[in-house]
């Protein structure tokens, strides 16, 4: 009877202390479970950033293998800028050439004027020959003017495609997460 008895008052003592530490386990059964919730997030949170760095040292590998690539735009740059350059000096030479056969023409108008006024008897006569010259000028400075606006147009888009490389240059040259990464990786 002893025995009932002792187990009695264990399984009093247990139920007592169930009612005294009941909730104490419910919170710490709480707490093991948001842990465990905590956890799984952390290991998915690893796998997102492990698979972040694998795709950043696949694209720092493309850099790496895109580097000459960007040398050869470099050059084609320099080359583009260059003969940019030197289309703007063929254009400023039309145009002083242009400038200088309006000169030309007007003074031709002024001496065919002149003609008219003092000898219009020889005036007939070289009225032929100085239409002819003019002309001549007139489609020089027609084929001056078309070779100016053919030089214009190729010079704007030369620029134009200056102004894309450019741009695109310093999109990859703005953009440090693909410049540092190398560096980075290297070290």
């Amino acid at each position: 009877m002893l025995t009932v008895n002792k187990l009695e008052k264990v399984m009093e003592l247990e139920a007592t202390l169930r009612e005294q530490y009941q909730g104490q386990l419910d919170e710490k059964d709480a707490e093991i479970g948001q842990l465990s919730k905590e956890k799984t997030t952390l290991e998915a949170r690893v796998e997102e950033l492990q698979a972040t760095i694998a795709t950043q040292l696949e694209t720092i590998s493309e850099l790496s293998g895109k580097a000459s690539d960007t040398k050869a735009v470099e050059q084609r740059n320099r080359e583009l800028h260059n003969r940019s350059e030197n289309l703007k000096e063929e254009v400023a030479t039309a145009k002083s050439r242009v400038k200088t056969l309006q000169k030309n023409l007007a003074d031709e108008r002024q001496e065919l004027a002149a003609l008219k006024k003092y000898d219009p008897e020889r005036m007939k006569k070289n009225l032929d020959a100085n239409k002819k010259k003019l002309a001549e000028k007139s489609k020089a400075a027609d084929l001056l003017q078309k070779s100016v606006k053919q030089a214009k147009a190729e010079n704007s888009r030369l620029e134009q495609k200056i102004k894309e490389l450019e741009a695109k240059q310093s999109e990859e040259i703005e953009n440090p997460s693909f410049e540092e990464k190398p560096e980075e990786a290297a070290a």
